[in-house]
């Protein structure tokens, strides 16, 4: 299985220099994947930024948001509770990462709820948390 992190989700949802990248690698990965309540919320305000920012329109963003929760509902997206074990494991993480990293805790979080629900892989393009995902012994997607 494979989880997605924020950061590749919004790729996927609006075009930016790293979408050509994860369309690709979307295009090969067995369905579905991967994501919790924590992707779907940092996706959504991620896009409400960019509104804020003058770097989205209001109407890019609705349609974003409404894709995302179109491809949670048809499964394309398996969308799974965040596990209460994430938050055991991200302290642990954060206790032995964090130091050599400087991975921020969110960052963590994700890379322990793909650990807890059984992913082998996680695909981001935040490059400390790619690290960090490398460390705890996930495989992480190749980068443009």
């Amino acid at each position: 299985m494979i989880y997605l992190e924020t950061s590749f989700l919004f790729s996927l949802y609006f075009r930016d220099l790293n979408t050509p990248s994860a369309l690709a690698l979307v295009a090969k990965m067995p369905a579905p994947t991967l994501i919790t309540p924590l992707c779907e919320l940092e996706a959504i305000n991620a896009f409400a930024q960019r509104v804020f920012r003058k770097e989205m329109s209001a109407v890019n963003m609705a349609n974003a948001v409404r894709d995302l929760q179109a491809d949670i509902r048809s499964g394309v997206l398996d969308l799974r509770p965040l596990p209460e074990a994430a938050f055991v494991r991200a302290k642990t993480l954060a206790q032995t990462l964090t130091p050599k990293i400087g991975v921020r805790s969110a960052d963590l979080l994700h890379v322990a709820a793909a650990l807890e629900l059984g992913a082998a892989r996680l695909f981001s393009f935040d490059l400390r948390q790619r690290e960090a995902a490398k460390a705890a012994g996930l495989k992480v997607n190749p980068l443009p």
